[in-house]
């Protein structure tokens, strides 16, 4: 497909490269040989930063989809495959122009590096403090959002100096790009019209082709706000949606806005429900009001009136695209992120089965055997492992989210900017593990969970912890490691293992718990700094046991098998 827009701009990215290898182009049939294109720098190990990621093939059982259900999932599929050309370029501006440049490398090193771009989404490592991995250009903060050149400062100065400007600028669904001397928006559906008036096309397709009245509804509202950029409506009937062939598609996610955390990025999930395994998790529904009370913070700073419809949904992945499939592969989200929806109606929880056991079993079980104290390894087990997960998509449903800072209405979101995600991972993590000590204390959870809880949740911090352990998200890890073990709730023996003290976890968790949710209703964006400056910083321990985790796989590379 044409991208004129980035022709130029990528072309010069690609000339200020260093180039070392020179390899031969296709010969015209009658005109004169095109003049010998290089191949630029190449990371040396690129090989072993591939096998980083463990090749998987993910499947589902298709066997109770109708015929009209397998075509509808033909037809999503295509359209999630339009979600990976928009990501591409919304993580930074030159990817398809540079992707298109690699199909003529040559030498030993530019498979790997093709096959690594695609893993990353472009020429930097995202478990490398997103290093280069080809030639030497530092990664753009603001990935494609924004012009490559705009600070946060000046970007914040021109917001400040044009107010009637400033809201779109922070949309959730523009770009940003400069004019004269100063910014304008561009709202996603003429930013990436090429290919969402195709993906709009494609869901209206899959809406006549459908005989389930909800996923119709929300298909043809979702190719309305591809054009319209007001997903208010679509993200509703999202929330409605019970259909055999689950569907995610569209802008959610602003982890890839490294300057403000702003934008929203394109990613799409294509599922087959798992019926009986989700009306296993119904009962927990009834339960979040009550977990909502139960948070460690005074009751003006619980979200009381929140919707708490919040369906949940387990499901196999055929086929995930977009700013999903980059870098660490997504078990489970909730979603959507519009504060209006939550308030509203909840959010949804949906747990990709699949993609969860393919991890427990390539990444965690091994990653427990190098890292844990002997008596806490076989205390391990997948159950505790999916409800970790379940609850902390639903820990993402809870606690502040629209607040009020210095007598105006504002959410958490806008106030944290750039360090809302790290604070609302590090929460939902930690939620997760209060509301199911919580639960198992009502009796409502089996009390011998409570055994093999502890060190899965200790593993689980370790494989979330090789994602980086000196980015964002990895701050965020690692402030749950340094705080616990401030409190003495976890422990370090000589050989440079790690365990719970079981005694002190609870209680460790809580305190905890109420640091993180004071801070973001508060809305307090030096407060959260400082927490990250003290508890993100890795210890000597903690980077030793990483170190020892070298021949485990950092992730999974799924391959959609069923998708092809």
């Amino acid at each position: 497909m044409p991208r004129s827009t980035l022709n130029s701009f990528s072309r010069n990215v690609l000339a200020a490269l260093p180039w070392i290898v020179v390899i031969g182009c296709a010969t015209p049939a009658v005109e004169e040989p095109e003049p010998a294109q290089d191949a630029p720098v190449i990371v040396e190990d690129i090989t072993s930063r591939l096998e980083q990621f463990a090749p998987v093939e993910l499947t589902a059982d298709l066997e109770a989809l109708s015929p009209s259900d397998r075509e509808v999932l033909s037809i999503l599929i295509e359209a999630g495959r339009l979600m990976d050309e928009i990501f591409l370029s919304q993580a930074w501006a030159g990817g398809p122009e540079l992707r298109d440049e690699m199909a003529s490398w040559q030498g030993p090193k530019a498979a790997p590096a093709a096959k690594f771009f695609d893993i990353n989404f472009g020429p930097w490592d995202r478990l490398d403090e997103r290093h280069p991995f080809i030639g030497e250009q530092e990664h753009p903060e603001g990935a494609g959002f924004y012009p490559e050149d705009a600070t946060k400062e000046e970007l914040e100065a021109w917001m400040e100096d044009h107010p009637e400007a400033a809201e779109g600028l922070r949309s959730l669904t523009t770009i940003v790009r400069r004019e004269g001397d100063g910014f304008v928006a561009i709202p996603y559906s003429e930013a990436y019209k090429e290919f969402l008036e195709p993906a709009a096309a494609l869901l209206r397709k899959a809406a006549e082709a459908t005989d389930n009245e909800s996923l119709r509804i929300f298909l043809s509202s979702r190719a309305d706000a591809f054009a319209s950029d007001d997903y208010y409506v679509s993200d509703l009937a999202w929330m409605d949606l019970d259909a055999p062939v689950e569907v995610t598609i569209g802008p959610y996610e602003t982890y890839e806005d490294g300057l403000f955390g702003y934008k929203a990025a394109f990613e799409a999930f294509v599922t087959v429900a798992l019926p009986e395994e989700s009306r296993a998790l119904d009962r927990y529904k009834s339960r979040l009001p009550w977990l909502e009370r139960n948070l460690p913070i005074p009751d003006e700073d619980k979200n009381l009136d929140r919707g708490t419809e919040s369906p949940m949904r387990v499901v196999d992945l055929v086929f995930a695209g977009g700013d999903t499939r980059a870098g660490v592969q997504t078990v489970a989200f909730n979603l959507p992120n519009d504060e209006r929806v939550r308030e509203a109606k909840g959010s949804k929880k949906v747990l990709l089965r699949n993609v969860m056991r393919a991890k427990y079993d390539r990444i965690l079980l091994p990653i427990a055997e190098r890292t844990l104290a002997e008596a806490d390894i076989s205390k391990l087990s997948f159950k505790a492992f999916f409800e970790e997960v379940l609850h902390h998509e639903l820990s993402h449903g809870l606690g502040p989210g629209m607040i009020e800072v210095d007598g105006r209405s504002t959410e958490v979101r806008l106030e944290l900017k750039e360090l809302y995600s790290t604070i609302e991972e590090a929460k939902a993590d930690v939620m997760g593990i209060h509301n199911i000590l919580a639960l198992i204390d009502q009796g409502e959870m089996p009390a011998d969970l409570r055994s093999s809880l502890e060190p899965t949740y200790l593993a689980g911090l370790f494989r979330s912890a090789r994602f980086g352990l000196d980015e964002a998200h990895g701050q965020g890890v690692v402030a749950q490691f340094n705080h616990l073990l401030e409190q003495g709730a976890l422990v370090v023996d000589p050989d440079g293992r790690f365990s719970v003290v079981s005694e002190r976890f609870a209680r460790a968790i809580e305190k905890l718990l109420g640091e993180l949710l004071t801070l973001q209703a508060s809305g307090d964006y030096p407060g959260t700094a400082a927490f990250l400056e003290r508890y993100g910083q890795a210890t000597p321990d903690l980077r030793a046991a990483i170190d020892r985790l070298g021949e485990v796989p950092v992730d999974i590379h799924p391959q959609f098998v069923q998708a092809e």
